[in-house]
């Protein structure tokens, strides 16, 4: 089947996204909603040639697409992904060529890449072919990482003289250890999906003609869980990151008795008990 055109030119086939009804007043991004019951946001980069290279206008619209989604209250979980050569190979280098110190402190080099971790609904990439600087960044501000078998991550940047500016020194050192970080960050060498999942960079890995199909599974499920509590449950494993052990407690504590206030856990009690499937109305 040839790749579908959509006014911007020809778009890498990638069998393993459902089209369906794509949103195309986009230039960089392709949005879409998936599963059964189109409660599943989709973004999928579309710089093909470029492979997906990390443009601001393309992280413009990607915020967009998120906040979009986000006041959606049929959605209950998005996906980003790529193609099968790149999820995203990195920052665009021609934008940052002639940039200069003052022009990206003045301009917030990295300041719009926030809305995917701000986002209160869970946020699932699904990586093939290359997650490299800012690719692989923007896979690590994301809740939950599921990778094709040929998918390759890194953080590169020390090869041109520059370091990571959108959390690879952090989230990438919390998520696999100072050892492998340093590793990563100092060498510049890239990882296989299976590397990264044994470092738990990644939770999964599947052949890469099943990864979206496992993802929207993935989505679906989280989706089919009260919203309210999603967020709730996102807020309090987010939080364990950024706190003490004690602090994390006492929130998770708290927040767990704060499900005992909604209609929705007492749905999901009763549902149970009935040996029914549970309702939820988000409340």
């Amino acid at each position: 089947m040839p790749p579908r055109d959509f006014g911007r030119g020809p778009v890498t086939s990638f069998a393993m996204v459902p089209r369906g009804l794509v949103d195309t007043s986009y230039q960089y991004i392709l949005i879409n909603t998936l599963g059964e019951k189109k409660n599943v946001g989709l973004v999928q980069l579309n710089k093909p040639k470029a492979l997906n290279a990390l443009c601001t206008d393309l992280i413009l619209e990607m915020d967009a697409a998120i906040a979009k989604f986000e006041k959606d209250d049929k959605i209950g979980a998005i996906i980003i992904t790529g193609n099968e050569k790149a999820f995203a190979a990195g920052a665009d280098i021609k934008e940052m060529l002639n940039q200069t110190y003052s022009e990206v402190m003045k301009g917030s080099l990295f300041g719009e890449w926030k809305r995917i971790s701000h986002c209160s609904k869970p946020v699932i990439a699904a990586v093939n072919g290359y997650a490299l600087g800012g690719g692989c960044e923007m896979a690590m501000m994301c809740d939950i990482i599921y990778a094709g078998d040929k998918a390759r991550f890194g953080q590169p940047e020390i090869i041109i003289g520059t370091i990571p500016g959108a959390g690879g020194t952090q989230r990438l050192t919390r998520a696999v250890g100072k050892s492998k970080a340093m590793e990563m960050c100092l060498t510049g060498d890239q990882v296989t999906a299976k590397e990264a999942e044994r470092m738990g960079l990644v939770s999964k890995v599947f052949p890469a003609s099943q990864l979206m199909s496992e993802v929207i599974k993935l989505a679906e499920k989280i989706s089919s869980y009260s919203p309210l509590i999603v967020t709730l449950c996102k807020e309090a494993v987010n939080t364990a990151l950024e706190t003490t052990l004690q602090d994390g407690l006492q929130l998770e504590k708290c927040l767990a008795y704060a499900t005992f206030a909604t209609d929705d856990r007492k749905e999901g009690v009763t549902a149970f008990v009935e040996k029914r499937a549970p309702n939820f109305k988000n409340s």
